[in-house]
């Protein structure tokens, strides 16, 4: 069995978090063949935490992670930071699922919010990277603080624990007048996600983890009982593969027709001067979700790079898994005008950053994960929510490939597989007509 990947990877813009960075370390490209117990391919938030666990069930083992572009280049450097514990359905209209579906979801969430919570402890990681600091439902209005009512009454069914905000101290919290209120959780963890996937592949460097960087797979094919994974440059004999490409797991020619793919776009300011700080008051720094899930999420950091402001949203389907800068630059107006309808004292500061980043989901919110090939492993389609997913489906990845068993494993092996999609153009023309019909639902929580 040979394997040809059909296409490479792309987003548009920079990875802006990587770009608030200093210089990374440098990890060297894959240039000569070489033999490895296991080849992971993808270092996002998967790919280096299956081999973290690799490396704590296997001490001895030799671990190779291939990475096709620069670290915290993709889509780890393309997020906006939230790894949230408590139920968060992106196709619903206020993240509440169902009850005993959404407490089994919370435990996963919260195993791999710990799994990286002792990787940021392990490895020395800035407080920068990993905060476990909470995050906000912010309601922009009437429809949205329904929901939070909404969300909140699901919340203590559950037994969780939250706070409800007035806008006062929505005001206090971010210098702005815009909100109504909001629904503070506690148990998210805010990460500098490029500064996180970066302290995380250094932290694995110094344990002898191989890290090859701008290494392409290219190919592979079934060698005995392993694989060979063949880069633009080098040949990997691998005894197990573990693919950790999210949405790219197409290019590799599974789950074809059963994964839907969505880019999302988001800006960042430069950095705010003291007189602008002053002047928006608030908090140093703080997270919004918004009430409505396909409204704006904004988010306020301070620390490297200085103080800056975020803004996401807009949704376009990519079942090709590429977009035009074209069509980045035709959405950069919707987040200029969402910045300045709630920070009008700031709205000369410019957006010194605008890029994309590709969401893989699934129609019945499944994961592609499991063996899908004898010794060759999926931790893939994180359904939107990939810093804490594709965590816990890294971490549970490496503990099916070398033979453990946990509940939480279990739970993961009897998810259902992604349903196939409609044939196109019907595909398309439904997921543009929800998205753009949610997007105006939104109002002003966009």
């Amino acid at each position: 069995m040979t394997i040809t990947v059909t296409k490479m990877p792309t987003d548009p813009g920079p990875a802006a978090w990587n770009a608030l960075l200093e210089p990374a370390k440098d990890f060297p490209r894959a240039e000569h063949d070489q033999t490895a117990d296991f080849v992971v391919i993808g270092a996002g938030f998967a790919g280096l935490s299956a081999a973290r666990r690799l490396r704590q069930l296997q001490p001895d083992a030799t671990i190779a992670v291939l990475e096709a572009r620069h670290i915290a280049e993709g889509p780890a450097g393309r997020n906006s930071g939230f790894m949230i514990d408590i139920p968060h359905k992106l196709n619903s209209k206020d993240y509440a699922g169902s009850g005993d579906a959404d407490l089994q979801r919370i435990a996963m969430n919260r195993e791999a919010i710990e799994f990286s919570r002792t990787a940021a402890l392990e490895f020395n990681m800035p407080h920068e990277a990993f905060d476990m600091s909470g995050k906000i439902n912010a309601a922009a209005g009437a429809t949205g603080n329904a929901n939070n009512q909404n969300y909140a009454q699901h919340l203590r069914n559950l037994g969780e624990t939250y706070e409800l905000l007035d806008a006062a101290a929505m005001r206090e919290i971010c210098g702005s007048s815009y909100y109504h209120g909001g629904l503070f959780s506690p148990g998210t963890a805010m990460i500098q996600p490029a500064l996180f996937v970066r302290s995380l592949a250094a932290g694995l460097d110094r344990q002898g983890v191989q890290i090859f960087q701008s290494s392409p797979v290219i190919s592979m094919a079934r060698s005995g009982d392993g694989w060979q994974v063949q880069t633009s440059k080098a040949k990997f004999s691998a005894g197990k593969v573990i693919l950790a490409v999210n949405g790219h797991i197409e290019s590799f020619r599974f789950f074809k027709r059963q994964l839907m793919h969505i880019y999302l776009y988001a800006s960042i300011t430069r950095a705010l001067t003291g007189d602008e700080i002053a002047g928006l008051g608030g908090h140093p720094n703080w997270a919004f979700t918004p009430a409505d899930p396909l409204g704006t999420t904004v988010r306020k950091i301070s620390g490297m790079g200085g103080h800056r402001i975020i803004v996401r949203n807009r949704f376009t389907w990519a079942p090709g898994r590429s977009v035009s800068n074209k069509t980045l630059n035709s959405i950069s107006p919707v987040h200029d005008r969402s910045f300045q309808a709630r920070f009008p004292q700031l709205k000369h500061v410019p957006m010194e950053h605008r890029w994309g980043g590709l969401l893989c989901l699934s129609r019945n919110g499944a994961p592609a994960f499991g063996e899908i090939d004898a010794n060759l492993y999926s931790a893939c389609c994180q359904n939107g929510l990939g810093t804490v997913m594709g965590t816990l489906s890294g971490k549970l990845t490496a503990e099916l490939a070398t033979g453990q068993q946990s509940g939480t494993l279990k739970t993961m092996l009897s998810q259902p597989q992604p349903l196939k999609l409609p044939v196109e153009p019907f595909a398309s023309i439904g997921a543009n007509a929800f998205m753009r019909w949610s997007e105006f639902r939104a109002g002003r929580e966009l």
